[in-house]
């Protein structure tokens, strides 16, 4: 793995400052290991041209393509005279592509790049005239009028072609690889330490690390890149799954209060008056979460399930179990619509149980209090006083609940509800207010593939609710091209309409909100594709688009704004007559994503559908099809039909299985880094590995960490696996995985 003794050595002394300076700043390559971890992106055969239909935009790219014509062409400068510009056509026998040259170097490459030229062309792909180009590229000759050192150089052997940067182009790279190969095979490798224990290795037939080192870099065969492929993949996989092993073994050294139900208490109270049957997913997961609070060790679950499976049910019952034992539960929400939404459910569920103190309420009831940073000042005293003194066995709040005023009377049960919102430092802050650690129970709508659940969870025990209670409908799912066929667009304010007469409710969410305060991009929670970038639009916003519905197509209906700078008092306000049927259509941004429960709302219409990730869209679209009539999802879009916003589009329009559309959410997003890169900024660890391919590596090499700690957990009898650990787990990936 990274920065082993014999691969820590600085690249300047290997390979001179200037280059480690590029090297360091442009690819955060700071030592020889880093180098030899540099995986080749991909190989092109001697003769074998590259799919230029598949180029990623406004990425630096390395292509081995043949120059099909070159034409030079001149061009009027806006009243400077006139200029000259080279455009050379390149193409892979399927595709093509433009090179493009101005200024004093145009005869100069128009003698280089002749029509049959093969070579490798360097640089970043970028649009002109929807056609794909490469604008000054950096180019190295492979045909037979190059040297005879470079055609034999490439004539037998795979072309490894780097990830690279406008400063470093992929033979730069392969060269340095080299220098550092050659001094490393000239001192026998002396000192390399291999992560893999011996019998591991034997057992899994795997080659050793300085040959599958010498096989990525230098392969001959394609049998040699698989070689060193698996061999790297478990380096990864092993190394990562031993730190989140000992994550769970540290974990189960860890005291906490033993949380059984009493019998007879606030949890039979509750089952009592439900109005319904529990799933048998409800009841499966809740024994498992019942067991896990029966221990006195810390429960660590990760509870994921679908929009409307029931998630809150089953965690309101775990935390009815832990105030039975005269503990207190607390659920984080990342937003103050849905603790508001939460909190009303929940005591609505509840009736005279969460009634705690109160004339009226049952004999074992409890205080369901909500905590947010807009409480009024007395709301927010008595709130805390509950807590502290024990009174309040339920609290629901925000952020607000990390604040160091707040103090627990026992904390038992932390719940963190969407756990992707908050980082590690929030959730580890409210934990850290039990008298001994509490038990936590993380719940996610979106789903995730088992192989992220064993990487980016691994040091929680999974639950999965597969099963959607009795009475939901099915949704509906349409793309709306608007641009290709406004009459579309005229006929989901039609279908809006229609759902209104026949009864029922509708969203309208946009990306942005749209009052005069600059918003800096907020709302979108998608970064704007190059496609978007060429519309030179900003995203629909909530304050335009309800104006215009309000005076267009949908005049005459109740039509309010509900988005995330509102006071919190007018946000709960809309939301709460929108749940009476106040309101016919509620324009929103997405604070109405997660947690919002209307069954009565029917239809939703999402504008700019394009600008949304695949998980937040199949979330939105979870909050219509709540009751017992059926769900529709229309999304509009502007992009044309060839362009793979449309296209992912069309994926969420196709299936309503959400594992299916976390698994195209994370095709196309990649992994990062699963230590957490967004929250701790340190680059991936993982280069050979992926998430969404690797299932069987990553489970094995899970089941192989595991008894490898339990055998071992300080790792004393493995130095070189410690050693690989340490550089893996830098100060902050060991404090990221330490608050889980």
């Amino acid at each position: 793995m990274e920065r082993v003794p014999v691969l820590d050595e600085p690249l300047k002394n290997l390979l001179g400052a200037a280059t480690a300076k590029v090297m360091a700043e442009h690819l955060d390559l700071r030592t020889v290991g880093d180098l030899l971890h540099h995986y080749p992106r991909r190989y092109a055969e001697r003769g074998e041209l590259t799919a230029l239909a598949d180029l990623p935009l406004d990425e630096h790219v390395t292509v081995v393509a043949q120059v099909a014509d070159a034409r030079v062409l001149t061009f009027n400068k806006g009243g400077r005279g006139k200029g000259q510009r080279l455009e050379v056509t390149i193409t892979d026998g399927s595709g093509r592509m433009q090179l493009v040259f101005f200024g004093r170097a145009v005869h100069f490459h128009q003698k280089e790049l002749l029509p049959g030229r093969r070579g490798m062309f360097a640089g970043k792909v970028g649009v002109f005239n929807r056609k794909l180009q490469l604008t000054h590229p950096e180019y190295k000759l492979l045909d037979a009028e190059s040297s005879d050192e470079t055609v034999k150089a490439f004539a037998n052997e795979l072309l490894p072609i780097y990830p690279a940067c406008k400063q470093l182009e992929s033979w730069t790279i392969e060269q340095s690889v080299s220098i550092a190969l050659d001094s490393l095979v000239a001192t026998g490798w002396a000192g390399l330490a291999d992560p893999l224990p011996p019998a591991l290795r034997e057992d899994r037939g795997l080659t050793d690390l300085p040959e599958a080192l010498l096989k990525v870099h230098r392969p001959r065969t394609k049998a040699n890149i698989e070689d060193a492929r698996q061999r790297l993949k478990w380096d990864e996989a092993f190394v990562l799954q031993v730190a989140l092993a000992r994550r769970r073994f540290a974990d189960t050294q860890l005291p906490a209060v033993a949380r059984r139900p009493a019998p007879d208490g606030l949890l039979d109270a509750f089952d009592a008056k439900l109005p319904f049957t529990l799933t048998d997913g409800q009841r499966k997961v809740s024994k498992e979460i019942f067991d896990d609070l029966a221990t006195e060790h810390p429960m660590h679950r990760l509870l994921q399930g679908e929009v409307g499976s029931g998630k809150t049910m089953v965690a309101l019952r775990a935390m009815l179990a832990v105030v039975d034992t005269g503990g207190q539960a607390a659920m984080l929400a990342p937003t103050e619509v849905l603790a508001q939404q939460h909190h009303r459910s929940i005591t609505e569920m509840m009736g005279e149980l969460a009634e705690g103190g109160m004339l009226g309420g049952a004999e074992h009831a409890t205080k369901v209090v909500l905590l947010t940073g807009s409480m009024g000042a007395a709301g927010r005293r008595q709130a805390l006083l509950d807590l502290v003194t024990g009174e309040a066995g339920i609290v629901i709040g925000t952020h607000a609940l990390i604040e160091d005023k707040v103090q627990f009377h026992d904390l038992g049960l932390v719940v963190v509800d969407e756990q992707h919102r908050f980082g590690v430092e929030q959730r580890d802050a409210l934990r850290g207010k039990g008298k001994q650690p509490p038990h936590l129970l993380v719940m996610t709508a979106t789903p995730i593939p088992r192989t992220v659940a064993m990487t980016v969870f691994g040091d929680l025990e999974t639950s999965v609710l597969d099963q959607l209670p009795a009475g939901r409908s099915p949704i509906a799912s349409h793309v709306v091209p608007a641009a290709d066929k406004p009459h579309f667009l005229t006929r989901a304010w039609e279908r809006v309409r229609e759902e209104v007469e026949n009864g029922h409710q509708a969203y309208v969410v946009c990306p942005r909100i749209g009052d005069d305060e600059d918003e800096n991009g907020k709302g979108a929670k998608k970064k704007p594709s190059p496609e978007d970038e060429a519309e030179k639009r900003p995203p629909l916003a909530v304050v335009e688009i309800a104006d215009q519905l309000t005076r267009g197509p949908l005049a005459g209906l109740r039509i309010e704004v509900l988005h995330g700078r509102m006071h919190p008092d007018d946000k709960d306000d809309v939301m709460r007559r929108f749940a009476a049927g106040e309101v016919d259509v509620l324009v929103a941004t997405t604070v109405i994503e997660v947690g919002v429960n209307v069954p009565n709302a029917t239809a939703m219409v999402i504008m700019d559908a394009d600008r949304f990730g695949v998980s937040q869209l199949h979330q939105l679209r979870g909050r219509v099809g709540r009751g017992s009539a059926p769900g529709l999802c229309l999304l509009v879009t502007e992009m044309p039909e060839a362009s793979p916003a449309r296209q992912r589009l069309g994926a969420v329009a196709s299936t309503l299985d959400g594992f299916e559309l976390s698994r195209i959410d994370l095709e196309q997003r990649r992994e990062g880094d699963v230590l957490g890169q967004a929250q701790s900024g340190v680059r991936s660890s993982l280069r050979m590995l992926t998430v969404i391919d690797d299932e069987e590596v990553i489970a094995a090499a899970r089941e192989e960490a595991t008894a490898v700690v339990l055998a071992d957990p300080d790792l004393t009898d493995h130095p070189e696996l410690r050693t690989a650990l340490d550089a893996l787990l830098d100060k902050e990936r060991e404090e990221y995985l330490e608050k889980g």
